[in-house]
């Protein structure tokens, strides 16, 4: 059962002084108090649960953010970053007990800077946004989550985001090279900058994936880069599961590097088609899209390579894309494959974990035995060619006990990742979804280590409480600090 902390008694019945203090750091109606416009905050996009902030600030300037953690750090009070509200592991739902410090008015774009292919950008400022600015110059931002169109920059820092193209291009933190950090104590700090190496301790790529637990990003430096001459893409149909993890393995295996590999499964190919109509077969049990960029002389090649690397691993069909219309068209479907599956069930519950390619057909079987067992249907999607997967748990909340059985039955998928040598999460962050598997993956110490790094930053463990770790005590209590999943339940977050 996902929870948060119990609300303090004592910081509940300060709300209106809290609120007043708020007003005066920032422009008039800037601060939000009212629980119908609260209601807009209480969730992100692990919509099965809400809940209701003490207060909403919406700064507008990097000095606006500092003043409003210097006076949180002085009263004591519980912050929550939030950006667009896309996380899916419930990263940005609010505590009871805490002030929600909203970014989106910032949303600028300040510096493009083509000679250092670098553009400078606030927090706020949504991914797609940074490559549409800079498109007419023939640049890009690779990163590309299939929420880019509303993702924001900075919320792409906090939980280390990828995308189809990751596996050639990098996440987030292989394409950032600088951001402007507030501590949670109200201090301004720069991390790296427009230069590749910031020469001390990384505290940069500490920062990246930090999930909102040491500070608030304001503005981030990322790397931009060009445009590849030619791009295409290959959709190849199989017949079986095992076919499609063994030609992904046999591509990557070759030495061929593609721009991005991606696979869906039967039910996920046909809510995708029946979504965007892009012409996917379906009559395949999975489909596997290959892109391949740069010089076209490269990409012909790579092209037949690929076909015959799939002929030999039994696909069942190959289809090249002829044009640029048609190669967005093969990803159209891929992106949408979310929102898609809405169509098969009232309520999915999209899971992310990672584990090595060559586990891709077991750990497939074995997530087909469990949709026997829990009574729950999945469609799956996922990364192939970096081994994360998103498997789509299809449920019904008006169905009593089923939200139950899909979160069982997620855990079950985390931990079967876990026991194939993968991990629990590769982009959507640990936040409230994946917390009580931490002690699954990790061992005492290493959670005491993570816990020290936080600390570091958050002595007084205010900021966004009640995520990452199963339990987290205050730095004074660190040496007596016993963690282990279940142990120490919280006041459960409402459902819908």
């Amino acid at each position: 059962m996902i929870c948060l902390p119990t609300p303090d008694a004592a910081i509940v019945a300060r709300r209106a002084s809290i609120v007043r203090a708020l007003r005066a750091l920032v422009a008039q109606g800037n601060v939000i108090e009212d629980e119908v416009r609260l209601a807009a905050y209480e969730t992100d996009a692990l919509t099965a649960y809400r809940q209701r902030p003490l207060a909403v600030v919406l700064p507008e300037t990097t000095a606006q953010v500092a003043a409003i953690l210097a006076f949180a750090d002085r009263e004591g009070v519980n912050v929550v970053p939030r950006g667009a509200g896309t996380s899916l592991s419930g990263g940005a739902i609010p505590a009871a007990d805490a002030i929600v410090v909203a970014l989106g008015k910032f949303n600028r774009i300040l510096d493009v800077d083509y000679a250092n292919r670098c553009v400078v950008a606030q927090c706020g400022v949504t991914n797609l946004a940074i490559s549409h600015a800079v498109a007419s110059e023939g640049f890009y931002y690779a990163p590309d989550p299939s929420s880019q169109i509303a993702c924001t920059i900075g919320g792409n820092v906090a939980e280390n985001s990828g995308g189809v193209h990751c596996l050639k291009y990098g996440l987030t933190t292989n394409n950032v090279l600088g951001v402007e950090l507030v501590t949670p104590q109200g201090e301004i700090v720069r991390l790296g900058g427009k230069h590749l190496d910031a020469g001390h301790y990384d505290l940069l790529g500490l920062t990246v994936g930090s999930e909102g637990l040491i500070g608030i990003v304001t503005e981030v430096t990322v790397r931009i880069l060009r445009r590849p001459q030619t791009a295409r893409a290959l959709l190849i149909g199989f017949q079986s599961i095992e076919s499609a993890g063994a030609c992904v393995a046999a591509i990557i295996g070759s030495g061929i590097i593609p721009a991005g590999m991606e696979m869906m499964d039967r039910p996920a190919i046909a809510a995708a088609e029946a979504f965007v109509n892009v012409g996917y077969p379906l009559d395949v049990e999975a489909l596997l899209i290959v892109e391949l960029d740069g010089p076209a002389v490269e990409v012909d090649y790579l092209i037949e390579r690929v076909s015959a690397i799939a002929t030999q691993n039994a696909a069942a069909g190959i289809r090249v894309s002829t044009s640029e219309r048609e190669r967005l068209a093969f990803w159209a479907g891929r992106k949408a494959a979310f929102p898609a599956v809405g169509r098969l069930s009232p309520d999915y519950y999209c899971m992310d974990g990672t584990i090595p390619r060559r586990e891709l057909p077991r750990v497939l079987r074995e997530i087909d035995s469990m949709q026997t067992r829990y009574g729950l249907r999945v469609a799956n999607v996922f990364h192939a060619g970096d081994g994360n997967l998103h498997p789509l748990i299809l449920y019904d909340a008006n169905v009593p006990g089923e939200t139950d059985k899909a979160e069982a039955f997620g855990f079950d998928i985390l931990k079967l990742c876990v026991d194939v040598g993968g991990v629990l999460t590769g982009e959507h962050g640990v936040g409230l979804e994946k917390r009580d598997l931490m002690t699954y993956q990790f061992e005492p110490v290493d959670l005491e280590v993570q816990h020290r790094v936080k600390h570091a930053f958050d002595p007084s463990v205010r900021f966004n409480p009640g995520k990452v770790f199963p339990t987290l005590r205050r730095c004074a209590e660190q040496g007596r600090e016993h963690v282990h999943s279940g142990a120490e339940r919280f006041a459960h977050l409402p459902r819908f």
